[in-house]
């Protein structure tokens, strides 16, 4: 999903205006000028980042580049998951003194692990649901059986819903901790929460201030049970959106602010989005920050701030343009 959304962000840049290198990574480790023509997702086939481009492997010094590169104003650092979104990557790029596009290392490191996010968020007296931490090669704490059932079961370091599973029953457990661990040997249990799911867009304004685009509603199509990877990303998973929610203004309102009490509670920059449960009583829990999210045309968040009026080649424009005014450091 990285390979889809960079190509979609490279079709969005403005070619009198920017003058792009596109560098991925492969699997096998290796960072290379890719082939653009190939970031585009063919029916359920995901891309992938060839071995064929030309290398750019960093030296021993992270302020020396690789002449392929030349000079670089700005870094768009379009990775999900572990090592390119829970600020590994923003560490490098701070040592190089290179501005980048979203969150610094500590809140892309405190939204990428879902246990520090959640203690951060209620620490800043938002509400969360539920939740127990379970190692792997530990005991299961005995809070987990506390919860109700189901449960949901994840990675605690995960994203696009891989490794999740949702659990009936104490017998599953076990089962669903394995899957989890396979992806992080740190995962959580929570308490499945009887809700509507809504996100909401959170950008940075011209003057680093955040702002909070209308929130969407997840719909999911018939038979299926949960937002999982292919609710997420295929295109015939029958999942809908409103933009807004059929919800009442003041509901949309306090979503909108809590987004942003969200965002600065983890100290995001650039932006995020800001994933909540709505109960039938009204409720409102904060379940998820993600400082990288989606950013395909048909993800979830560039669709938010369309309907509030940021199309995409802005919102990518707004986004480099914050980058910049920011620069790297102490801030």
């Amino acid at each position: 999903m990285s390979c889809v959304t960079a190509g979609s962000v490279l079709a969005a840049l403005d070619p009198d205006r920017y003058d792009v290198v596109p560098v991925g990574i492969t699997t096998e480790g290796r960072w290379v000028v890719a082939d653009t023509h190939a970031l585009a997702m063919r029916g359920r086939e995901l891309p992938s980042v060839a071995s064929a481009g030309e290398s750019v492997a960093l030296s021993g010094d992270p302020t020396a580049l690789p002449e392929v590169l030349g000079p670089i104003d700005v870094v768009f650092p379009l990775l999900h998951g572990p090592y390119g979104e829970d600020g590994t990557l923003q560490g490098l790029l701070e040592l190089a003194g290179i501005p980048y596009v979203g969150s610094g290392v500590f809140a892309s490191a405190a939204a990428m692990d879902k246990a520090h996010m959640k203690r951060l968020l209620a620490a800043a007296g938002l509400a969360v649901p539920s939740y127990v931490v379970v190692h792997a090669g530990r005991a299961i704490p005995a809070a987990a059986g506390e919860l109700g059932w189901p449960v949901f079961v994840k990675p605690a370091r995960g994203g696009s819903s891989i490794g999740i599973s949702k659990v009936a029953e104490r017998s599953g457990l076990e089962a669903a901790l394995a899957e989890a661990f396979r992806h992080d040997p740190k995962a959580l249990v929570e308490a499945a929460v009887v809700g509507r799911e809504i996100e909401c867009g959170v950008l940075a304004g011209a003057d680093g201030a955040p702002e909070a685009s209308l929130p969407a509603e997840i719909r999911l199509a018939t038979g299926i049970d949960f937002y999982d990877f292919d609710a997420k990303y295929m295109p015939e998973s029958g999942t809908e959106f409103d933009i807004p929610p059929d919800i009442p203004e003041s509901a949309i309102a306090q979503i909108r602010s809590t987004a942003i009490a969200a965002f600065e509670a983890l100290d995001c920059e650039g932006l995020a989005r800001v994933d909540f449960f709505l109960t039938g009583t009204g409720d409102l829990l904060v379940n998820e920050v993600n400082t990288m999210p989606g950013f395909t045309p048909a993800s979830m968040y560039p669709q938010m701030w369309a309907a509030s009026g940021v199309d995409y080649p802005s919102l990518v424009a707004r986004l480099i343009d914050d980058a910049v005014r920011r620069g790297t450091g102490l801030r």
